[in-house]
């Protein structure tokens, strides 16, 4: 089955609008990737800073090779000798899950 990675990102109310902008912006830039299932960005809405960004994927192995290759190349400056924007997020943390269990709504 499937794994799960979820990226915590700590962002400030001050951020928010900031961090949303720039998942837009890249709105498209994995869903060719080899392995990709779904993606999700949740933001907070009571009790926490923390955005979730949800993706899913065929196996580990296609999240590792989106990580080294694809992923790379999204967050890197747009020209060489470019600055990088300064982080949106001041912490982050990858949670990793296996599916085990999963439902869908019934097709009539």
């Amino acid at each position: 089955m499937s794994i799960v990675k979820i990226n915590v990102l700590t962002v400030s109310e001050e951020q928010r609008e900031t961090l949303e902008k720039r998942f837009a912006a890249r709105a498209g830039a994995v869903e060719g990737t080899d392995g990709f299932e779904w993606f999700e960005l949740l933001r907070p809405v009571e009790g926490t800073d923390d955005y979730l960004v949800y993706t899913r994927w065929r196996s580990e192995e296609d999240f590792q090779a989106w990580m080294a290759g694809p992923m790379q190349s999204a967050h890197r400056p747009a020209s060489p000798g470019g600055e990088q924007p300064k982080p949106a997020s001041s912490a982050s943390t990858l949670w990793s899950f296996e599916v085990v269990q999963q439902a869908a709504p019934k097709q009539d």
